[in-house]
């Protein structure tokens, strides 16, 4: 029983370890390029190069109503679509990037529509 409470609790506190703080205090968990999965790394590829997006809705402002970002002036924030295989529409992934289009400052990376973000760290 302790063999496997101890277990968890590693597991558990390894993407903590990532935790930093940001500027307005939020914490935020970083992920490596690398390690996001194949769509994202295609977006986030596409980000760089910018474009072209198959989304319309890519690139429009990300107003971070939220507010699980670091707090910045409305149009700082822009929203990329990551497909998800099998979803029928844009689903619930994406890349949000602040600062410049094909040189942001800082992207961060959801898989649960906003409820949570990682930075993108190369």
């Amino acid at each position: 029983m302790l063999t496997s409470t101890l277990a968890a609790l590693a597991i558990t506190a390894a993407p903590l370890a990532q935790a930093r703080e940001s500027g307005n205090g939020a914490v935020a968990v970083t992920v490596r390029v690398a390690e996001l999965p194949s769509q994202a790394r295609e977006t986030y590829g596409l980000i760089r190069a910018g474009g072209p997006f198959p989304y319309g809705k890519d690139g429009t402002v990300f107003g971070n109503r939220e507010r699980m970002l670091p707090t910045e002036k409305r149009g700082y924030y822009r929203e990329y679509t990551v497909p998800t295989p099998g979803s029928r529409d844009r689903g619930a992934r994406r890349i949000v990037c602040g600062g410049p289009p094909r040189v942001p400052h800082a992207c961060y990376y959801t898989a649960d529509h906003y409820a949570s973000f990682r930075k993108i760290v190369e």
